[in-house]
């Protein structure tokens, strides 16, 4: 009798674990990304206004989607769309960027140049703000397409504090949820073109960007926080400074420029990821190739109390936004494939990274992910939402996002509005005092000035 319960136990756990030893065998070749680009190269007519895209019809408009989403609807992953997944697609809009923006671009956009310097590196001369090249083309048209994405525009600060901090949840394969809670400001500190902000900081000598970010929840890891230094001369400092503060220290560390692809707080995101637009490593040591102009469906006007409180406003177990975030629309889009430069490439993690990029605002709304085999690694979503600011007009003010690794089942899922309040970014002068200090925000000072 022990016996045969033993051989019936083995038997229902290999029922179990089959399906999950099935799904970490899928494959996806970075080849199967070209010939999907060349087989909807001829997208056909968009989707009209009022369609709904829907898992029994997605094959209709898979030209308009982006390679990761497609293989969430092909359920070749555990990572799949679910059964009543919904995109509605609604009326385009445009004129969604700063009136300061528009005007620094067409006073220094056609000014810029690209010069590859003796070592293979790559630098950009004359940048000012605005948009670095508005009509980008040869020689070095990928990496102009990188570079307006690198610096794309987003508020002179935004951010979170304790009343309206960000959450992340962790979800494993099994289905297990746990979540984070994070202070943050990012903040230009220089070539700002904001209204009310000067052009250059002082709190960050050398630097265009600061980014400061701390733990709030859970409890053993509050006030860990990291910043993030991005210099103006980026062959001096070829990936940005990173510093770490270690609450049990009482002390920050500076962090090793090899750890580019470590897991941020354990999530998906690597420190190359984790900015608004999906790439964060600089242009001094990357390239692009560019995979061609296309028309995609994307999430950019959100309905605010409607989208991101979790789980309520997630379609569950995949964590994709519910149509009561906002209608899609069908907009004009350019995608690159970026990746280091061959004498910078050694140990990297990253073999591709696809960016799915608007060409309004040089954000992308989707990342493909391939390890440095060029196989399918991670898929991104990335939902920016617009909105009215005073002084600013109709423009960018936040950003979810969902990463999904489909190679180990693990996602991460951001929301700025999943907090009690549902309340969003700090934006610009409506930030709370205390947290325009650039110094205690933005330095390596400032991080010595936590549990003071």
């Amino acid at each position: 009798m022990l016996k045969l319960r033993q051989l019936l136990f083995g038997v229902g756990l290999l029922t179990i674990l089959m399906p999950i030893a099935g799904w970490a065998q899928v494959s996806t070749d970075r080849s199967e990304l070209d010939q999907f680009l060349k087989e909807t190269s001829n997208q056909g007519p968009q989707p009209p206004v009022g369609t709904k895209i829907t898992a029994s019809n997605w094959q209709q408009y898979k030209a308009f989607l982006p390679f990761g989403m497609v293989k969430l609807f092909e359920s070749q992953y555990q990572w799949k769309m679910p059964p009543d997944v919904e995109l509605d697609v609604g009326p385009t809009r445009y004129g969604n960027l700063p009136k300061t923006w528009i005007e620094a671009t067409e006073k220094y956009g056609g000014q810029d140049t690209v010069e590859v310097l003796p070592n293979g590196h790559f630098k950009i001369n004359n940048y000012h703000g605005g948009v670095v090249f508005p009509n980008p083309d040869e020689p070095h048209k990928g990496f102009k397409i990188l570079a307006n994405v690198f610096f794309a525009h987003a508020p002179a600060i935004f951010g979170a504090g304790p009343e309206n901090t960000s959450s992340i949840w962790f979800v494993d394969r099994f289905g297990n949820i746990s979540q984070d809670t994070f202070d943050f400001i990012y903040r230009q500190s220089g070539w700002d073109t904001d209204a009310d902000f000067p052009t250059d900081e002082t709190y960050a000598p050398g630097t265009w960007y600061t980014e400061w970010f701390m733990e709030e929840t859970p409890e053993q890891a509050r006030y860990t926080a990291t910043l993030a230094l991005y210099y103006k001369d980026q062959e001096a400092h070829q990936v940005p400074d990173n510093y770490v503060f270690v609450p049990s220290l009482r002390r920050s560390l500076r962090l090793s420029s090899s750890a580019r692809c470590a897991p941020l707080f354990g999530s998906e995101w690597t420190n190359d990821d984790a900015k608004i637009n999906g790439f964060n490593g600089g242009t001094a040591i990357f390239d692009a190739d560019v995979l061609g102009d296309r028309k995609q469906v994307e999430l950019v006007q959100l309905d605010g109390p409607n989208s991101g409180s979790f789980p309520a406003d997630y379609d569950m177990p995949l964590g994709f936004p519910k149509p009561s975030w906002g209608k899609w629309e069908v907009r004009d889009a350019t995608v690159i494939d970026a990746h280091r430069i061959p004498t910078e490439n050694s140990g990297y993690c990253y073999g591709n990274r696809v960016l799915w990029v608007d060409k309004e605002f040089w954000l992308p709304y989707w990342v493909d992910l391939f390890d440095a085999n060029h196989k399918l690694w991670k898929v991104a979503a990335y939902e920016n939402a617009t909105g009215d600011v005073p002084a600013l007009g109709h423009v960018w003010v936040g950003v979810a996002a969902v990463n999904w690794d489909l190679q180990n089942t693990h996602a991460t899922i951001w929301s700025p509005w999943g907090n009690p309040a549902h309340r969003g970014h700090y934006l610009n002068r409506l930030t709370p005092t205390e947290y325009q200090n650039g110094t205690l925000y933005g330095s390596p000072a400032g991080l010595l000035q936590i549990l003071r």
